[in-house]
């Protein structure tokens, strides 16, 4: 009986897992947070870097996008990464007051994460699977942006050196679809 109860339980939590609505994670305070409170929203899942090349044109146009998009639905999920040039040496406090600070902007910011590599944390590996890259599926930059349905489902995989303002088209889309 007991093995049976495993076997659900490895079921059920293999089906959750199967978007991004299935995973926990820690926010910027060390809180768990389940990513299953953004059902239905759309979401841009991003690794973020405080001295990166690419921070102030991706925060302001994630700004952007917020101050049109958010009443229909769209989030923005920044999970520092330090992996690319030690470009994120901050704790996750210093991240938000720079944030706030410099952009006037408040992105959904969680705990400081390797995005590739042996210690990838869970969501990043998921997200690779679903959307792999050119070439190769690990993440090659800061700001590798995905883009993810209501569903919890990945739709789209953007590179660094794309600007948030040209997700747009792809974004109102994903805002129309329904789940």
């Amino acid at each position: 009986m007991l093995s049976g109860a495993r076997r659900f339980f490895s079921l059920t939590t293999a089906a959750a897992m199967a978007s991004v609505h299935g995973f926990t994670v820690k926010n910027a305070k060390g809180e768990e947070t389940n990513l299953g409170k953004y059902q239905g929203k759309v979401l841009i899942i991003v690794n973020v870097a405080s001295q990166c090349g690419f921070t102030n044109s991706n925060y302001t146009q994630f700004k952007e996008l917020l101050d049109v998009y958010k009443k229909d639905g769209l989030e923005v999920l920044a999970f520092p990464c330090n992996q690319f040039g030690g470009q994120e040496p901050s704790c996750e406090i210093d991240i938000s007051n720079f944030v706030q600070d410099k952009f006037k902007f408040e992105p959904d910011l969680f705990q400081k994460i390797d995005v590739n590599g042996d210690n990838a944390d869970p969501l990043y590996k998921f997200l690779k699977n679903e959307k792999g890259g050119f070439l190769v599926d690990a993440i090659k930059w800061n700001f590798t942006k995905f883009l993810v349905g209501r569903d919890g489902h990945v739709i789209k995989r953007f590179s660094p050196t794309t600007e948030p303002k040209d997700m747009k088209k792809d974004i109102e889309k994903a805002l129309q679809a329904k789940i």
